[in-house]
């Protein structure tokens, strides 16, 4: 029996360091509910949830805490955002690189008035930055983007983005979902007013964990109301962050094994991490691109992006090849759409889909040189 390869990282990391799953074992045996009551349980469980906000206030380089919210995931984060700092006649640019945890939130915000701009992306997945300039106008309120496409692993030039939106003077929110964990980002540097994570993939944590990190002076609309520890005979949700954007029981358990994750990438290093990663990518890439019969999608002429490689076999549905190398080879990677509509008409796959192969901290070179003699082997027959 083959071992099995998992090459799925860019939709979640199966593989994590053994200190988040001790770190997750042991909270679901220790933590109280934070906020909820003035036992030393619950202040052990309040010093847990802390201490992870300012490690992730540091990872992201965001010097206040207190500005950062957790959430279920980058979707639930991205939809508070976008649902609750656009009022109806303001308009927002984003691009076709974007995910459906943008796109969908954006097109229920245009029901409501909003005005959104699409910046379309080249058949290599790129967007043009002048058309991003000449996109922002005076109803512009904010930026909302990808760091990386989740199909094609095309990185944008955030640092650029985010002096643009300064000179124009409008919020630039970030979806990190693809690179936190793998390239440095320093929100204060890069100016970055709203970054939006999830915790399951390049930062190796728990599924059902994400954030928002919210420079002051950011007001965002609750997208949820409810229970909050504190100001319990107030009609409205309190006003005050973190509190502001969590309501109701946080995920404790998987925060503290966050936390044990977001330590363990620190000490490891994003920059090692993220190297190694595009190493294998790169590997995958040059193994495979000259398969008769084999299209690779995305921009690699860059070597800033994540390590991710979308492909398809000829005329063959992308389902059709993902199976034949799940039950032929054991090799797990991702088919279809990636809730990635824009990103595929660009590329003119919409009926194709394309099969996707990426790569984390835990896949070895070894792994690498199956899968791309699997490929081999199916072009051949």
């Amino acid at each position: 029996m083959k071992e099995m390869i998992y090459l799925d990282n860019a939709a979640t990391t199966l593989r994590k360091p053994e200190c988040v799953r001790k770190a997750v074992y042991e909270a679901m045996g220790t933590l109280g509910n934070y906020g909820r009551g003035g036992h030393g349980i619950t202040l052990e469980t309040s010093r847990k949830i802390y201490e992870a906000r300012e490690a992730i206030a540091g990872f992201f380089g965001f010097g206040n805490p207190s500005g950062v919210a957790f959430t279920c995931n980058a979707t639930e984060a991205l939809n508070t955002v976008i649902r609750g700092i656009f009022d109806p006649g303001e308009h927002v640019v984003t691009t076709a690189l974007e995910h459906n945890s943008v796109l969908r939130p954006l097109y229920e915000m245009e029901k409501t008035g909003v005005l959104v701009t699409v910046l379309p992306a080249d058949e290599k997945g790129n967007i043009s930055y002048e058309e991003m300039e000449q996109a922002i106008g005076d109803k512009t309120r904010a930026v909302v983007c990808t760091h990386a496409s989740n199909v094609t692993g095309n990185m944008l030039d955030i640092e650029r983005i985010g002096k643009l939106c300064r000179r124009k003077g409008v919020l630039f929110v970030l979806d990190a979902s693809q690179t936190a964990g793998s390239v440095p980002i320093q929100m204060e540097k890069c100016g970055i007013d709203v970054l939006c994570f999830t915790g399951h993939k390049g930062l190796m944590g728990p599924q059902g964990t994400g954030g928002i990190c919210v420079r002051e002076g950011v007001e965002i609309r609750p997208l949820k109301a409810g229970g909050s520890g504190i100001h319990s005979f107030e009609r409205e949700h309190p006003g005050i962050m973190p509190g502001r954007l969590e309501a109701g029981t946080l995920n404790g358990h998987g925060i503290v094994g966050l936390l044990s994750a977001v330590e363990y990438v620190k000490q490891a290093g994003v920059e090692n991490i993220g190297a190694y990663e595009r190493k294998l990518a790169r590997a995958f890439y040059e193994g495979v691109r000259e398969i008769p019969g084999v299209k690779v999608y995305g921009d690699f002429e860059k070597k800033e992006r994540a390590a991710i490689v979308a492909l398809n076999m000829g005329e063959y549905d992308s389902a059709q090849v993902s199976d034949e190398l799940s039950c032929t080879y054991e090799i797990y990677v991702r088919s279809g759409a990636h809730c990635a509509p824009l990103m595929h008409q660009a590329m003119g796959t919409q009926e194709q889909g394309a099969v996707r192969f990426s790569f984390s901290w835990f896949n070895t070179m070894e792994e690498v040189e199956q899968t791309v003699r699997a490929l081999r082997e199916l072009a051949a027959e």
